[in-house]
């Protein structure tokens, strides 16, 4: 006899102190409102060619539709982006390891991705800015990014990935700095949710 599978989704708030955080079992879990859907930043006047609007509207509206400000953006995980840093990054991480079963789950923070050449993506070339997006690939190419849902992203065709670039560049740069990475095994000090796929047990 077969036994249904269930999936469902964890969408936990955790905080961890700097020092001893408490076991898994013993930390309280906190549901959130998110905010899922944030319109994409104006582009502004100066940073881009007029002959280009269209293909930085097109950029803004796959933005949009990839719901990439409801990650990259403070605040939207809480129901309360700030939109005055939108796209920026976030100060709120995302577990790539089950906070269930590990005392220390490893955690990125959503990183910058307006156009500042010191804490966001002033600085990388279209190219790697294009396979961020579509391939998950850090800017140096050293690993894919854990928590960005590339795969479902790959598919994009070469004119999308085009226009997310130029509207990316078009955009208020924001020098804003987000939490450094944390590696499994060590503490957090800044808050961070998790989404968990799991399934009923036979």
């Amino acid at each position: 006899m077969r036994f249904p599978i269930i999936y469902f989704f964890s969408f936990l708030a955790l905080s961890s102190c700097a020092t001893d955080a408490p076991p898994a079992s013993a930390i309280s879990y906190e549901e959130l409102d998110t905010a899922t859907v944030i319109a994409s930043p104006p582009p502004v006047a100066g940073r881009y060619h007029p002959n280009d609007r269209d293909k930085i509207d097109r950029g803004a509206y796959m933005m949009e539709l990839l719901g990439c400000s409801s990650c990259h953006t403070n605040g939207a995980f809480d129901g309360e982006p700030d939109m005055g840093r939108a796209l920026a990054g976030s100060n709120t991480g995302i577990a790539f390891s089950n906070p269930l079963g590990e005392k220390y789950p490893g955690i990125i923070y959503p990183s910058n991705i307006t156009p500042d050449e010191e804490t966001g993506i002033g600085s990388w070339s279209d190219r790697q800015i294009g396979d961020a997006i579509r391939a998950g690939v850090g800017r140096h190419g050293s690993r894919r990014i854990v928590t960005m849902p590339w795969q479902g992203y790959s598919q994009l065709t070469d004119d999308d990935v085009a226009a997310m670039v130029a509207y990316l560049r078009s955009i208020k740069p924001i020098n804003y700095r987000v939490p450094k990475e944390v590696a499994p095994g060590k503490t957090a000090t800044s808050p961070f949710i998790y989404f968990g796929v799991y399934r009923s047990k036979r």
